[in-house]
């Protein structure tokens, strides 16, 4: 199962910085379990949510070129609190390095103003071609795909405005 993590994105600037917004609400599947009697987003969901407004600012700032934007690195994670549902995680990612094949972010997490969890992401991006040239037509329609969703949660109205967070060191 797929998780989309993002609900809107606020505010893009390629190839700088991206800022991300995700409502948590009762209806989340996993809060059933994490925890019954004490609901919260699980700390590996609040690193994913910073990992896939990452890989947003790498597919804008690529142009879409590449259809896989995966984790390959998350280091110094340091969780601070917890979102519970009602609460709304926003998450602020800046480029420290983007190349055609590799990316590092700085990120960081935050609710009503208190910082959440913070962490250092190193994604790798690619294609499914470049090992296996039969898989080109994968790596098209992934990029559609991807393409779609981005219009649907605001990216390309989002990189018009400004973003107004900084990520500290």
């Amino acid at each position: 199962m797929k998780f989309i993590l993002i609900d809107r994105i606020l505010s893009l600037a390629p190839p700088s910085r991206i800022v991300t917004r995700k409502n948590l609400t009762l209806a989340e599947e996993y809060l059933a379990d994490h925890f019954p009697t004490f609901p919260v987003m699980p700390g590996v969901m609040m690193l994913e949510a910073m990992v896939q407004s990452a890989a947003w600012l790498v597919r804008a700032t690529q142009d879409f070129t590449k259809s896989m934007v995966v984790l390959e690195e998350a280091k110094n994670i340091n969780y601070k609190s917890f979102v519970a549902p009602g609460r709304t995680l926003e998450v602020v990612a800046e480029a420290v390095e983007i190349t055609e094949h590799g990316s590092d972010f700085k990120a960081f997490g935050r609710s009503d103003g208190e910082e959440m969890v913070k962490a250092r992401l190193k994604l790798r991006h690619y294609n499914l071609a470049e090992k296996n040239r039969s898989l080109a037509d994968i790596d098209e329609k992934l990029i559609a795909h991807a393409r779609k969703t981005f219009e649907l949660i605001g990216g390309p109205a989002a990189m018009t405005l400004p973003a107004a967070v900084t990520v500290n060191s």
